[in-house]
């Protein structure tokens, strides 16, 4: 079992930038593959950037070229950067963590974080 908290979020103007972490303990980190989801009221969580045990990434087509995924195995923890947001960027975000396998689906995800809301206003 994996814990995970996120932190970061918030309210930021369109275009402004943000930086969730999420801090993992418990069973080994480093062989996780992590995903970053977002729950927007009355639409489905969807993944919006992933990334596997050695460093592989992914991206919804919406995000590319804004948000960026990292991992810092040391220190146990994913980071979201979030730039050039805009107002559809606002929900709940989660970390996630799976097995080796990196997925985009949440029905694979079995370890969740408690979720950190961004809001952008326009």
């Amino acid at each position: 079992q994996v814990q995970l908290v996120e932190s970061g979020g918030g309210l930021v103007q369109a275009g402004g930038s943000l930086r969730l972490s999420c801090a993992a303990s418990g069973r080994t980190f480093r062989n996780n593959a992590m995903g970053w989801f977002r729950q927007a009221p009355g639409k489905e969580r969807e993944c919006v950037a992933g990334i596997s045990w050695n460093g592989g990434t992914y991206y919804v087509d919406s995000v590319k070229g804004r948000f960026t995924i990292s991992r810092d195995n040391a220190k146990n923890t994913v980071y979201l950067q979030m730039n050039s947001l805009k107002p559809e960027d606002t929900a709940v975000y989660y970390c996630a963590a799976t097995g080796f396998v990196l997925y985009t689906s949440a029905s694979h995800y079995a370890n969740w974080g408690q979720g950190t809301q961004v809001t952008v206003s326009s």
